[in-house]
């Protein structure tokens, strides 16, 4: 199957969730400092989402640039991704308007774990077509990362209920982890002469 139609269905899906999650965004209302005061929380909910948002799109550009094939048995996989991502606005509206309460951090942290479970999901599902799997398994090697992260985050989760910023520390070290784009499907590519 041609990849192309899931690529742009994917983007298209990830564009409209950082719209949403910037549509949450209410204006304040007066034009001094204090009126965006109360507005922070909402702010820095949405800066770590678009962020989160953000890597999954670029990591699936990647992981997507690096094989030829898809089958019908990835587009459950990525649909399950797209529907976990597809809550972050909700989790991170949630978390905003509640001043970062423990039980919506909580939340937005079972979103973030379920959306890393499905892209490993993803990942698999890509290895088991013939022909993906040169390159995918020489670029994802060990995945370090696509391992460690579903364990900060599961941590991150019950840190919520006893210590609401170390939880939130916890979300964005997994974001910075990530941040940089994932470089091993590029140099993989090159090495491939793709």
């Amino acid at each position: 199957m041609n990849k192309t139609r899931l690529e742009a269905f994917s983007d298209g899906v990830i564009a409209i969730i950082i719209t949403i999650m910037v549509l949450e965004m209410k204006v304040p209302h007066g034009a001094d400092w204090e009126a965006l005061k109360p507005q922070w929380p909402v702010f820095l909910s949405y800066v770590l989402s678009f962020v989160n948002v953000g890597i999954y799109w670029n990591n699936h550009h990647h992981l997507l640039h690096a094989v030829h094939k898809i089958s019908g048995g990835v587009l459950w996989p990525n649909l399950h991704l797209l529907f976990w991502l597809s809550l972050m606005p909700f989790a991170t509206g949630w978390m905003g308007e509640n001043h970062f309460a423990p039980l919506p951090v909580a939340v937005y942290g079972g979103v973030l774990v379920l959306s890393a479970l499905a892209w490993m999901l993803l990942q698999r599902a890509l290895l088991r077509i013939p022909g993906n799997a040169a390159i995918l398994v020489e670029a994802l090697g060990r995945d370090w990362k696509g391992k460690l992260s579903p364990l900060i985050y599961l941590s991150s989760i019950a840190l919520a209920f006893v210590h609401v910023g170390l939880s939130l520390a916890g979300y964005a070290l997994v974001a910075l982890l990530w941040l940089i784009p994932d470089r091993r499907i590029e140099h993989q590519l090159r090495n491939h002469g793709e």
